[in-house]
């Protein structure tokens, strides 16, 4: 965009708009927007942008329109309250380019709150810090979309193309939020997700796998510990192959553009565990949850099998196991990872924006993490640009977000609007 002047006024309106931004992103992480519990935030955010006179629309999730999607990731739990949300700006004459702006409403749960500063819930400001849960990962950026737009039309401007305001569940667990509003039937010429990515511009992310394994085992009193088998401790010759398997995948990464200078890209995680029930009992049983990442171009269905040869072949090795052969249940994320292609409009685009907002080059970075961005870039070819404000400790304790990041992401994100959709007057 060459207009200096328009560019400047663009800048001051995000300014004077930041307070009523950093107020409405309290109110969204004041939701404990858990999974299975969106529907109250995505209450609040249908309503801001009824508000605001967009086209409404929201729906529960139906596993039926979405499980024969080749981005379909396996569930077994209720979706009757995963509820999108989508509000719609139609401009007066469609002449400019489309635009999805997405943002996941959905927040990984808090932990033990002893370890917390603070209520998780009761977002604070420090300094130049906002905290809480959710609070970087991603509702400021959520908010960063609806704000930029806010910006504009307190300049008398709006797209001049359709802008799709996505507001989804389920990306920390599966993907499946942003893929329904897909085949539901939004598309757009280009999409930006605010992710929590240090001003930076993810280039490509590692699909993700995760998965449950459950092994039985003969319980006994303690004293006869012998003639029983301990199922919490057979996990442990499993955990192990996983690992190894994990260092193999990882020894591969000069394979993977893009992966090659990471120092450890694949990244296996046992993140919860369930065993026994009494301690002078051998235990009947255990289950553990894990998560696996996987290179982009790899296919999930073949690792999937892979993961499972591996827990067959460490089974193996235990007479008892061989006879009893734990169970994997493939039970959440079923991703591949995707590439953004470089030299893309879009990407050029966001470059002129960021360099007015923050006066220095965009740069862009690898991450290890999913991100909804697949669904754009792997199943409709549109260029998905993750672009999103400085933070620490997302997914631990004390989350928190850099304010005067989120300024100049919400900038960026407004002049990308005005270059990339064009404007009119309202």
């Amino acid at each position: 965009m060459t207009d200096l002047k328009l560019t400047d006024d663009i800048l001051e309106a995000v300014n004077s708009g930041f307070e009523k931004q950093l107020n409405f992103t309290k109110e969204l992480v004041r939701f404990p927007s858990l999974r299975g519990f969106e529907s109250d935030a995505q209450n609040f955010v249908y309503k801001a942008l009824k508000e605001r006179g967009y086209e409404m629309d929201r729906w529960a999730i139906d596993i039926k329109d979405i499980e024969g999607h080749p981005g379909f990731s396996p569930v077994n739990v209720d979706y009757s309250n995963a509820v999108n949300v989508v509000g719609t700006h139609t401009p007066n004459i469609d002449s400019g380019k489309s635009l999805i702006l997405n943002a996941h409403i959905d927040v990984v749960p808090e932990g033990p709150l002893s370890m917390w500063k603070g209520s998780p819930y009761n977002p604070t400001i420090d300094g130049d810090w906002m905290y809480g849960r959710g609070a970087a990962d991603m509702k400021a950026g959520l908010a960063a979309n609806i704000f930029a737009l806010d910006a504009l039309r307190s300049l008398g401007y709006q797209p001049a193309g359709k802008v799709f305001l996505q507001s989804v569940v389920e990306e920390e667990c599966t993907g499946n939020g942003a893929l329904s509003c897909l085949v539901r039937g939004y598309r757009a010429d280009a999409a930006i997700i605010p992710e929590p990515e240090d001003d930076k511009l993810i280039r490509a992310n590692t699909g993700v796998l995760w998965f449950k394994v459950k092994v039985q085992g003969i319980p006994v009193h303690v004293r006869e510990a012998a003639s029983g088998q301990n199922a919490i401790e057979a996990c442990f010759p499993i955990i192990s192959a996983l690992r190894e398997l994990e260092e193999k995948w990882n020894l591969e990464k000069k394979r993977h553009r893009y992966f090659e200078d990471l120092d450890h890209p694949i990244n296996f995680n046992v993140g919860k565990i369930e065993g026994g029930d009494w301690a002078s009992s051998v235990p009947a049983s255990c289950t553990f949850d894990c998560r696996m990442a996987i290179y982009p171009g790899w296919n999930p269905k073949e690792k999937a099998l892979e993961i499972e040869e591996c827990i067959r072949g460490a089974s193996s090795r235990s007479v008892f196991l061989t006879n009893n052969l734990p169970e994997v249940e493939w039970n959440g994320f079923f991703a591949e990872g995707y590439v953004l292609e470089e030299g893309s409009e879009a990407e050029m685009v966001l470059g002129r924006a960021h360099m007015n907002a923050y006066n220095k080059p965009l740069e862009t970075m690898v991450t290890p993490g999913y991100l909804d961005a697949r669904v754009f870039v792997l199943y409709d070819d549109c260029p998905c640009l993750v672009y999103g404000p400085y933070s620490e400790n997302i997914h631990g304790f004390d989350e928190r977000v850099s304010l005067s990041s989120v300024k100049k992401i919400t900038s960026s994100i407004a002049l990308f609007i005005a270059d990339w959709c064009g404007l009119e007057k309202i």
